[in-house]
């Protein structure tokens, strides 16, 4: 398909991206792996002599992420030139206006011979010609590159037919978040874990007459999940009758806004639900004050622990995904890339560029960038892989920063020494994982290429929604005049992003 963009809508998708990736920093390591390190003599297909010149290898230059570490300092970079056999000098764009230094440095023409990018930042470097197309380089160096990453993940990195970067998809598909409950209270008042929304609201109302606490606790950013899932409101975008339709324009919405506006009347629903933050809602919950809650499962280690410390007879327990009218669970996931690796077209070095990409997802490479080295960083226990603390962390922590796309099958295996770091951490994600087998969604758009209305937009129609549905759940709004914020919401970009979704998506077919 040919798209054309204006400078200043392009201008417009590069600045809110960049604030949807939090100033496009890649420091954090807390939802990534961490890459490592090994003494592994280079091979001869990574080592040696260069193709390109018939010497030694060049010196290559990287441009990352922003990122609070010295990455010359950092194990992995040490075990990325011991593995190659290449020398990477890596720069970083800086904390605070990361965009307008990408553009001045492509202005410029600085000779970068890899660049980490976020999805705007690659959509405008693509269509405004300043990324080197990758297929030849592929086809002639890229042979692990190709066995790495999945069919379907290219797709994000191809623009009119031609693929521009290498897709990094992170660690695959995971669930996040699951209702949890004081379980101990449920069995005090004799009550059965519910399996629908008619149940949790017995529950729900059972726990405010006779435990007088607050039911169900929340914060404002995290309305969407297992209760609308429950009335078929899976992913902000759903695929109906071979059509994408936005959650926004889904009869559904209604019905679980509906039911929430029940819940908040009633006294079911924490009060302060619309000024909530995560920490205050999971201070409630660990503190006695409430009876559920939506945990996520990288802050279940701090709120069990918490719990567990004020009351240590306490017990909680994971609620599964619940029920739809037609008896079925479902719960949505997303997808789809988190970081394009490029090469820029003023690179002097292009092939040597995509050998050394193409060298770090050699299998054996790449999971030792991944977990390290057995035995020094991770140990491997019933099949399962497990953290040394603390080599790994001190040597590994900062080492997803250092990744140029990962081995889509085996990375999410590795990734999960993670998670194993602390027990409680572990059973609820390992909870989660188990109740979402089977019965996951995932997002349909996870795959698309940056378009333009939906970059543009994304962010404000969001908050939008976000804001609408609180005032509605709290009272300030009417259901019935959502048609009314329909209208606007459309007419602020969301009838554009409809639009575009559904002729990328009909162009798959």
């Amino acid at each position: 398909m040919k798209r054309k963009y204006s400078w200043l809508a392009l201008m417009i998708v590069f600045a809110l991206a960049l604030s949807a990736c939090g100033g496009g920093g890649g420091g954090g390591s807390e939802e990534q792996p961490p890459a490592t390190g090994g003494t592994e003599t280079p091979s001869n297909e990574q080592g040696g002599q260069t193709e390109e010149t018939g010497g030694e290898k060049p010196e290559l230059r990287m441009l990352m992420q922003y990122g609070m570490f010295d990455p010359a300092t950092e194990y992995t970079a040490k075990f990325i030139t011991e593995a190659t056999g290449y020398k990477v000098n890596y720069e970083m764009l800086p904390a605070e206006n990361a965009d307008e230094k990408l553009n001045l440095l492509v202005a410029n023409k600085e000779e970068f011979d890899i660049m980490k990018l976020n999805a705007a930042q690659f959509y405008k470097l693509a269509t405004s010609g300043a990324l080197e197309p990758i297929d030849e380089l592929l086809a002639a160096h890229g042979n692990h590159i190709n066995n790495a990453i999945k069919p379907e993940s290219w797709e994000s990195a191809t623009i009119d037919g031609t693929r521009y970067a290498i897709p990094e998809t992170g660690s695959g598909i995971a669930i996040g978040e699951e209702l949890v409950v004081r379980q101990d209270w449920m069995d005090e008042l004799g009550l059965k874990t519910p399996t629908n929304t008619d149940e949790l609201y017995e529950v729900l109302k059972t726990f405010k007459e006779k435990k007088n606490v607050i039911p169900l606790t929340g914060s404002k950013d995290t309305i969407m999940g297992d209760i609308a899932a429950a009335f078929g409101v899976v992913n902000e975008w759903n695929e109906v009758d071979g059509k994408l339709v936005h959650m926004a324009e889904m009869p559904e919405l209604r019905e679980f806004l509906a039911y929430m506006r029940k819940l908040y009347e009633e006294g079911l629903i924490d009060p302060e639900l619309p000024i909530n933050t995560a920490a205050k809602a999971i201070e409630k919950f660990s503190g006695g004050k409430a009876a559920m809650y939506k945990l996520a499962w990288w802050n279940a280690g701090n709120t069990i622990s918490a719990l567990n410390k004020n009351f240590p007879e306490a017990k909680a327990a994971v609620i599964p995904f619940l029920k739809n009218k037609d008896g079925v669970a479902q719960i949505g996931a997303n997808a789809g890339t988190t970081w394009f690796i490029a090469i820029p077209k003023v690179s002097k070095h292009k092939e040597d560029a995509m050998k050394l990409l193409n060298a770090k997802l050699e299998p054996e490479t790449f999971k030792e960038m991944a977990i390290g080295k057995e035995g020094v960083h991770h140990e491997v226990k019933d099949g399962k892989y497990y953290p040394i603390l603390p080599k790994f962390n001190d040597d590994l922590n900062n080492g997803s920063n250092f990744l140029t796309g990962v081995d889509e099958t085996n990375y999410p295996i590795y990734w999960q020494a993670r998670v194993r770091k602390d027990p409680i951490l572990q059973s609820y994600y390992e909870e989660f994982q188990k109740n979402a087998e089977g019965i996951t969604v995932v997002n349909p758009m996870s795959f698309a290429p940056p378009l333009d209305a939906i970059s543009k937009n994304k962010l404000k129609l969001g908050q939008m929604l976000n804001d609408h549905m609180l005032a509605i759940i709290s009272g300030a709004e009417s259901l019935d005049n959502y048609d009314k914020f329909l209208e606007t919401w459309r007419a602020e970009g969301g009838a554009d992003s409809v639009a575009q979704a559904n002729e990328w998506y009909q162009s798959t077919k």
